[in-house]
């Protein structure tokens, strides 16, 4: 069986440290799932229904529920900004979310993973977009968790893919996930 996971990553900046987490979990792919990281958020108007009508969406809403319905499970990597998920993300969401009860996340496999400067690597974040994934009609796997603290100091000389423990514990997430979208 094969799994295609999509990935979507709150951080738009080139070099953050949760895009390296998302290549790197294209990396860590397990036998038989593919990662596809989703690279246009940042072109995502910010969701209004007088935008998203019958007669069609801005073509990079349509794109990015495209590659949604083409994906068994979704993977959203997020860092943590004043507390909480950043508005790319809660937007690509609102976005995925529509049309109400039938939109391209409803019963998907979601898992929420990421990385944050502060000590507790973006937990309420990850909380914010667990919560939010779910309203919006995800199946949220909930036991599957990644917050890695100290984004800064943890990748400053290292990519995420030379730490064997968060290799490891990304390898455990992504298979979790394949699983999740296996049964669901």
């Amino acid at each position: 069986m094969s799994v295609r996971i999509l990935a979507l990553v709150g951080s738009l900046r080139a070099g953050s440290y949760n895009r390296q987490l998302a290549e790197t979990a294209a990396k860590l792919a397990p036998e038989g799932a593919t990662v596809d990281i989703y690279e246009d958020l940042g072109e995502l108007p910010f969701y209004n229904e007088d935008i998203d009508t019958e007669a069609g969406a801005p073509a990079s809403a349509v794109r990015l529920r495209e590659a949604a319905d083409a994906a068994d499970a979704l993977l959203l990597i997020t860092p943590e900004y004043n507390g909480t998920m950043p508005a790319a993300l809660k937007n690509a969401i609102d976005w995925l979310s529509r049309p109400f009860g039938a939109g391209a996340i409803r019963g998907k496999s979601v898992a929420v993973i990421g990385t944050a400067l502060g000590q507790y690597g973006g937990v309420w974040a990850h909380d914010d977009v667990r919560r939010s994934a779910g309203v919006a009609g995800g199946t949220v796997v909930e036991d599957v968790k990644l917050s890695i603290p100290g984004s800064a100091n943890r990748f400053a000389e290292t990519h995420p893919a030379a730490d064997a423990e968060v290799s490891e514990q990304l390898g455990e997430v992504l298979g979790a996930l394949v699983e999740h979208a296996g049964r669901n």
